[in-house]
């Protein structure tokens, strides 16, 4: 399920710069332009601020779907203003995605903070044994400008080529991007092998040419269980 809504028709492109504070906390400087987060994440700001709560979807019907499937119940702010503001979530691990044109698949629950001029919705994955809440649709990002993405832990950005393609863990997953086509497949995980597992796993397979961003820890999955 996507955190953001679209943007608006005729929307000027928000010139907003996105850097680290250290690995965890993201500074948004702003010249009168938006950016939407998470609701929440906001931890401190300067200058002249002025925030808007947005109900976590506005993507019409297969948002209401997405959301009675998921159960989630996701709210964004939008972030107007002058100054500079500082985004962070649970010490989540931060990291800056910038978008050219292209299209970004992330997985709702790490997507902390984007362009207010980027288009979101959603795209239908299928049954994936995703995190909870997060098997069966992933947020899209579109458009030219930037992203934050969190992981827990430094995330890991691997490289698919038509030579090599890669495997991951649903739990590990957080986002791709590039001409990539995946696909959701029955086999064992690490989890499996050691006998934690139950039942069969599901991996994602990634094909083409892109990159993909994995976390070195895994969430609950209900891989398993499908």
């Amino acid at each position: 399920m996507p955190l953001f809504a679209h943007a608006a028709a005729g929307y000027l492109r928000s010139v907003a710069q996105f850097r680290l504070q250290g690995s965890k906390v993201l500074a948004v400087d702003m010249t009168g332009d938006a950016v939407k987060a998470k609701n929440g994440s906001m931890v401190a700001y300067d200058g002249q601020m002025a925030f808007k709560k947005m109900s976590g979807g506005g993507e019409g019907l297969r948002g209401m779907v997405t959301r009675r499937l998921t159960g989630e119940q996701m709210t964004v702010m939008e972030v107007t203003g002058r100054g500079t503001c500082y985004f962070a979530d649970r010490a989540s691990e931060i990291n800056l995605v910038s978008l050219h044109g292209d299209k970004l698949f992330v997985e709702a629950s790490n997507l902390l903070c984007a362009d207010a001029g980027l288009r979101t919705g959603t795209s239908f994955t299928g049954l994936r044994g995703g995190a909870t809440g997060n098997g069966l649709f992933t947020t899209t990002v579109e458009g030219t400008g930037q992203a934050a993405i969190m992981s827990d832990g430094p995330a890991v950005i691997l490289r698919v080529t038509p030579q090599y393609p890669l495997s991951v863990d649903p739990g590990a997953y957080i986002a791709h991007q590039g001409g990539l086509q995946q696909h959701f497949q029955s086999g064992v995980n690490f989890r499996t092998l050691i006998g934690e597992g139950s039942g069969e796993a599901f991996q994602i397979r990634f094909e083409g040419d892109g990159l993909v961003y994995v976390q070195p820890s895994e969430r609950n999955t209900v891989g398993g269980d499908v």
